[in-house]
């Protein structure tokens, strides 16, 4: 297929007009071959995802992740992401999310997804652990039931004070830090960056797999339990 059709599939889904001013969606190495037949889809284009790529035949990787600057070695294959637009997008990275643990949330400004439940907090732990199970939670006032959860995939803090201007008495994301942890009144869980965006390679498949073969990159998070 036309690598430029297989990508309208994606920009149709995401458009990349949504991407935040600073980020670098879209073709990060553009070959001169315009047919694809094989494509592996990532999270993030590391080394190893290139020579799972390159092992498979594939002619193009479609990434989540962009990469800010490419490695000479990686020219040789098409490289196209989309991320923040895939973020912003509904059913985009946050969505995916909210619908694996078994909750439905409306889209508040452009990356902060509310889930408006009745939850015992331990219930609420107990479905993010299933797709997160190194999780960590904040509970500075020891709150045992929410009714208003913000969520947003990946790096989230930016989005802590939207979701707490909006009421959530709960906020999930990736990569929390220390002090907005010690000073939060509200609920704060660390799902995992990787944990919380890793469904979105699914999304990817399913836009695309009528129209090509699609191989998942073998992908884990870098942070391992000691």
């Amino acid at each position: 297929m036309n690598k430029y059709d297989l990508i309208n599939i994606i920009e149709n889904f995401a458009p990349p007009e949504l991407q935040e001013s600073w980020d670098c969606s879209g073709w990060l190495v553009e070959t001169a071959i315009s047919d694809v037949k094989r494509v592996m889809i990532a999270l993030t284009v590391t080394q190893n995802v290139y020579e799972q790529a390159v092992d498979k035949g594939c002619d193009m990787i479609i990434s989540h992740h962009p990469l800010f600057s490419v490695p000479i070695n990686f020219s040789d294959i098409d490289i196209y992401c989309a991320h923040t637009n895939m973020d912003k997008t509904l059913g985009g990275t946050t969505d995916t999310f909210v619908e694996a643990i078994g909750l439905t949330a409306h889209p508040v400004g452009d990356f902060l997804r509310i889930c408006d439940k009745e939850i015992i907090v331990k219930d609420l732990i107990s479905k993010i652990k299933k797709f997160s199970p190194n999780a960590r939670v904040v509970n500075n006032k020891n709150i045992q039931k929410v009714s208003r959860i913000g969520f947003c995939a990946g790096s989230g803090m930016d989005i802590y004070e939207e979701a707490l201007k909006n009421g959530c008495d709960c906020f999930v994301t990736g990569d929390l830090k220390y002090h907005g942890a010690v000073e939060s009144s509200i609920i704060l869980i660390d799902a995992g960056h990787f944990e919380t965006e890793i469904l979105i390679k699914k999304v990817f498949q399913s836009l695309i797999k009528e129209k090509v073969e699609v191989y998942i990159a073998n992908e884990s998070s870098p942070f391992k339990n000691i």
